[in-house]
């Protein structure tokens, strides 16, 4: 049994003469696929050979966040709402692409919790951090079906993904893991219960990941344009290859092909470029004061016409 999945971005492309240093952050779950073929099979160096690119593994997007502040990250990927709180703080980055969308689901080890109306404010829930994607989609339920957002804003244990299932399987000390892929997969073969899934939470389709960049001298929008190209280039690779895809995932992630191979194809991951939910993110999360703008996907996306 598989309790501690990460993606192996530790081995870093070595750094040409003549090169730039693209530095850019991942972090946990098969929702980030695209970015581990990329590395692979270095098509971002196949794109820009003027690019090296440094793979970083981070924890959370508050790790992402501090890193991009620092200068010490050129693009980091992670959920819309953790972006726009960056954003509302001052960061000048843009999404430049989508990455994924994604099941992800509020999992228990309690088989007499159906819903939220049987999860008690007590209940100690793990999810990345406060602000992450999840929470703010456990909020959004709460507030349909408790009538009240901040119900487990009490509650939450900022944990990431691995350590989340492996407290959630063999621990009293969590009731629930807010979670996504390859640990929502795992933890329901493993007889775990949703109690909620993303989609139900949200009302509709969105984009679970998303791409972030400063545009800049260095991020220039032939950069930026290139790193697109790749990441649409692997996206696609994913699509049309499933075999090969099977058996560099199932290396990357440390899983069976086999295993590999059906969650990527037969469990609601989609991998594209399409930015989805971000309109009602920005609504939702002003009306709960995370935000005090109104921003709009003009402001809020980058455009290489926007930068002439």
């Amino acid at each position: 049994m598989l309790l501690c999945l990460s993606i192996l971005f530790t081995g870093c492309s070595t750094e040409k003469k003549d090169t730039t240093t693209v530095k850019v952050a991942v972090q946990y779950g098969l929702a980030y696929a695209p970015l581990a073929i990329c590395q692979e099979l270095q098509l971002i160096e196949k794109e820009n050979p003027s690019i090296s690119v440094e793979w970083i593994q981070l924890n959370n997007t508050a790790a992402i966040r501090e890193a991009m502040l620092s200068g010490d990250l050129d693009i980091g990927f992670l959920g819309i709402p953790p972006f726009l709180i960056g954003y509302e703080n001052g960061m000048p980055w843009k999404l430049f692409t989508g990455l994924s969308e994604s099941p992800l689901g509020l999992m228990t080890n309690q088989m007499q919790v159906e819903s939220l109306t049987d999860l008690n404010g007590e209940a100690k829930i793990a999810l990345p951090q406060p602000g992450s994607i999840q929470h703010i989609l456990l909020m959004m339920a709460a507030k349909k079906q408790l009538g009240d957002s901040t119900f487990y804003d009490e509650s939450l244990l900022s944990v990431k993904h691995p350590d989340g299932m492996e407290l959630l399987l063999n621990s009293n000390e969590i009731d629930a893991h807010f979670t996504s892929p390859p640990y929502l997969f795992e933890e329901k073969k493993l007889g775990m219960n949703e109690v909620l899934s993303g989609e139900e939470a949200f009302g509709g389709e969105f984009t679970f990941i998303v791409g972030a960049v400063y545009p800049s001298e260095k991020m220039n929008d032939a950069v930026i344009s290139d790193i697109n190209q790749a990441i649409i280039k692997a996206q696609a690779f994913i699509k049309e290859n499933p075999d090969q895809s099977a058996a560099l995932l199932g290396k990357a992630f440390n899983l069976d092909e086999s295993v590999i191979h059906e969650y990527l194809y037969d469990m609601g991951l989609v991998y594209d470029q399409t930015i989805k939910g971000l309109d009602y993110f920005v609504e939702f999360m002003k009306e709960e004061q995370f935000l005090k703008g109104t921003y709009t996907k003009d402001e809020l996306v980058w455009n290489p016409e926007d930068e002439q």
